[in-house]
């Protein structure tokens, strides 16, 4: 068996404080979603601290969201283990609940702010792509949302660096770097994004754009995993609900435009 250790999950320790690295990146996801949203700002006259207020109410609560309904559909395992619920440290959390906590509070923040939501969602939708590329190197570095298993040398065929392939190792079997995948995808999403800036579609599009790439991307990338939360003992949460967000997604863009309800486009003031 070969002697391959993984990467230390630690980022840092001191005294009885230990800092995680899967917090870190999140945390690296967030700010670097933020500066590319405060960029858009500038370039359309949007105070920053609109965002900057946005993100310190909207990540604290996609998080809350983004745990609870990962525990909620692994409640068999956090009933008999309920001090384990609050340990987000060792992963376990569910990007779609986290957007479902995030739109909401963006929602309500956008009346209160008298901000149009769907003006600030097409500027966001790249940024929090960006972040979810990002945050998926947390996954990385606790060896979780990996996919089944395959050989060194298919893992050495896709001329992937020596420290993810050995990180991919795990208890004696290589796995398929299936964080990576979706990283990756998810990085292609953010310049399609900002790319489709200049076609200045209806407002909301963009966001609708970025729900669709997301959804088609996890959808396959799903079907590879063996971590995967599951509504029944075949179907695959994240799968079920890729494909309702993809077809919502496209219901609403046509529903908008034949309603007349999308006639502001994204470069509108």
């Amino acid at each position: 068996m070969e002697d391959i250790q993984p990467l230390d999950r630690v980022f840092l320790e001191i005294g009885p404080l230990t800092v995680y690295w899967y917090g870190v990146i999140i945390g690296i996801g967030v700010i670097l979603g933020l500066y590319l949203a405060t960029k858009e700002c500038d370039r359309r006259g949007i105070p920053k601290e609109v965002f900057v207020d946005l993100v310190l109410f909207a990540v604290p609560i996609a998080i809350i969201f983004a745990r609870v309904y990962y525990v909620a559909f692994k409640w068999d395992y956090y009933s008999e283990n309920l001090v384990q619920i609050p340990q987000i440290w060792h992963g376990g959390i569910a990007i779609h609940g986290g957007l479902i906590g995030a739109v909401l509070t963006a929602v309500i923040y956008s009346k209160v702010r008298g901000y149009s939501f769907w003006k600030l969602a097409d500027i966001a939708a790249p940024s929090i792509l960006l972040g979810q590329a990002i945050g998926r190197w947390g996954n990385f570095m606790n060896q979780e949302a990996h996919g089944g298993p395959v050989s060194r040398a298919f893992l050495e065929n896709l001329h992937l660096p020596k420290f993810i392939i050995d990180q991919m190792y795990i208890n004696g079997t290589y796995y398929h770097p299936t964080f990576l995948y979706e990283s990756l995808w998810s990085i292609v999403g953010v310049i399609v994004l900002i790319l489709l800036r200049r076609a200045n579609l209806r407002r909301g599009e963009l966001f609708f754009t970025y729900v669709i790439w997301y959804s088609i991307g996890r959808f396959f990338i799903e079907g590879m995993r063996t971590d995967s939360l599951m509504l029944t003992s075949s179907l695959r949460i994240a799968q079920v609900i890729s494909i309702v967000l993809i077809l919502l997604s496209i219901i609403f863009i046509i529903v908008r435009r034949w309603k007349g309800w999308s006639k502001k486009h994204y470069l509108d003031q």
